[in-house]
């Protein structure tokens, strides 16, 4: 007669190791995210570190190396390393509404509306909107601040044929992006990110140095097939982030 063998119990997988600069890392983010170092503050040295945690100089380094390709921290040869300033994110995938971005923040916005006229559309404006070289287009310039300080020159055309009635708008109410997102249902969108310096005229209406790196976003926008606008939006490097996280199926999360 045979007896029953006992159901064997499967084993739980055990959880991966979690890499040894993995914990450096997630330490010194940690200590950042509950206020403990706050931007500016000198953190320990490789040295400190390296005493702490029981890891070799070469650990501690790349953690410190990748948090600093990151953006978390600000390392400076012979003196040591420190938390970096929080640079606000701005996201690709989707236009954003910066007004409501800055407000999120609890800080205040505010847009300088510059200019607002009809030009006769130079060669790549003409390109760009598939509109005949000195064709008339709708031009506007704004100056977007966070807490007074500038954080995006906002150059923008827009195609007469998709807005008859853009330049009769108000914009002190209701900025030009604003307005087009709400009036004109685009279909289809195009984003070009470039590192570029400011010309002298852009850098002080910026505030800044004209040898400080600048974000230039290019977004091009059409409605059933017709372009609508391009626009150049023009950060100052040390202010501002690009950014986006997307799903394995290539949506943008939201939310």
């Amino acid at each position: 007669m045979k007896t029953s063998e006992r159901p064997r119990t499967a084993k739980a997988p055990e959880a991966p190791a979690v890499a040894l600069y993995q914990q450096v890392k997630d330490h010194i983010v940690r200590r950042i995210q509950d206020g403990s170092w706050r931007a500016g503050d000198r953190l320990p040295s490789e040295n400190e570190l390296v005493q702490q945690f029981g890891m070799s100089r070469m650990t501690v380094n790349r953690a410190l190396r990748e948090l600093m390709e990151q953006g978390r921290i600000v390392r400076v040869a012979g003196v040591g390393s420190f938390v970096a300033e929080d640079k606000p994110q701005s996201t690709l995938l989707q236009i954003a509404n910066l007004a409501s971005e800055i407000r999120q923040r609890g800080h205040d916005y505010r847009c300088d509306v510059l200019t607002v006229e009809r030009v006769a559309a130079p060669l790549d404006i003409a390109a760009a909107l598939d509109l005949r070289t000195g064709e008339s287009v709708f031009h506007s310039l704004c100056l977007h601040r966070e807490d007074g300080v500038p954080v995006q020159l906002e150059d923008r055309y827009v195609n007469p044929r998709a807005v008859p009635e853009f330049g009769a708008q108000d914009f002190t109410r209701l900025q030009p992006s604003e307005y087009l997102v709400r009036n004109v249902p685009f279909d289809q969108m195009e984003h070009v990110v470039d590192a570029v310096l400011a010309t002298p005229e852009q850098a002080r209406l910026l505030d800044m140095a004209t040898t400080d790196p600048c974000l230039l976003l290019t977004r091009r926008t059409w409605s059933r097939g017709m372009p609508v606008t391009i626009v150049r939006c023009l950060h100052p490097g040390s202010r501002y982030r690009l950014g986006s996280r997307i799903r394995a199926d290539g949506h943008p999360l939201v939310g």
